[in-house]
């Protein structure tokens, strides 16, 4: 099938599943207008190994983090337990737990911003909406464990649908993360996830060769086939240490390149460590792109 007649049979497809417009989607006590402005999700990482460097360990620097990410504007905070770093080893269901529900529970407490849980596992999911988290983020889709979906039900929360090729790369990318997305989709729609409540994410460095990530961000706008908001999360990822030849922590330009292209091609929120300069960035894509 041709990229076209597969683009071609999406739309029909998200038509027939819930109409030409992403709209809104509800989170906690905000509104996400998709398409009016870019949205910024902070990242607070309480796994000691995160990939990016940031990895926090203790309760007290997690709020600390957050709350200076509040101050500066972000719209959702993303709390993780576990990294997801190339090659790293799963944790156990009690530890991540350990690490993300006394934050959660602290946050919801002393901050207004709503709040995600990203995680892939249903315990922690469920223990994490109870504790205060608004969204669940889900690294596979979907495809480790379906019961998510019905949990989101249950609760009436938005979640995340990341494309994740760590368990079978792909040679053409795009057209793999498409489909890949359009089945997490569906395994949503038919546990009952109303559809505004679904946000794609292409997976940016998950399974991915450089190429293949410079690929996506490049033709970013194709993934709009779906009709959901899109997701996108490059902040301070190895493609960037890659083309820059840079450590972590010298990464900022390099992300704030990809999320301005990022925004230019369709995204609706980005994913992201330093918030403050991440934050100028989209407010000045924004004027740009979408002061119509």
């Amino acid at each position: 099938m041709t990229s076209r007649l597969s683009q071609t049979s999406l739309l029909k497809w998200r038509e027939a599943k819930g109409g030409a417009s992403s709209g809104v989607t509800q989170c906690g006590n905000v509104t996400f207008r998709w398409g009016e402005r870019t949205y910024v999700m902070g990242v607070v990482n309480v796994s000691p190994d995160s990939f990016s460097g940031d990895g926090l360990n203790s309760v007290d620097a997690a709020v600390v983090q957050a709350r200076c990410f509040v101050a500066d504007g972000v719209d959702i905070i993303d709390v993780g337990g576990e990294s997801t770093r190339p090659g790293s080893a799963p944790i156990s269901v009690d530890e991540e737990l350990r690490r993300v529900i006394p934050v959660l529970e602290r946050l919801a407490n002393e901050i207004t911003v709503p709040l995600s849980v990203d995680t892939y596992k249903l315990e922690v999911a469920r223990q994490a909406l109870n504790a205060g988290a608004q969204m669940i983020n889900d690294i596979w889709g979907l495809k480790q464990e379906p019961k998510l979906a019905e949990l989101a039900v249950e609760r009436g929360v938005s979640i995340i649908l990341m494309s994740n090729q760590r368990d079978k790369p792909r040679r053409n990318i795009v057209p793999a993360v498409i489909s890949d997305l359009k089945r997490s989709i569906d395994l949503a729609l038919d546990a009952g996830v109303p559809w505004e409540n679904i946000i794609v994410d292409p997976g940016i460095g998950f399974g991915k060769t450089l190429e293949q990530n410079l690929e996506l961000v490049r033709r970013l706008d194709e993934l709009k086939v779906l009709g959901r908001p899109i997701l996108l999360g490059t902040s301070r990822k190895s493609m960037i240490g890659l083309v820059l030849n840079l450590p972590l922590e010298q990464r900022v330009e390099g992300t704030a390149a990809s999320v301005a292209i990022g925004i230019a091609k369709g995204a609706d929120m980005v994913r992201v460590h330093d918030v403050r300069e991440m934050i100028r960035v989209c407010r000045m894509s924004d004027a740009i792109i979408r002061s119509t």
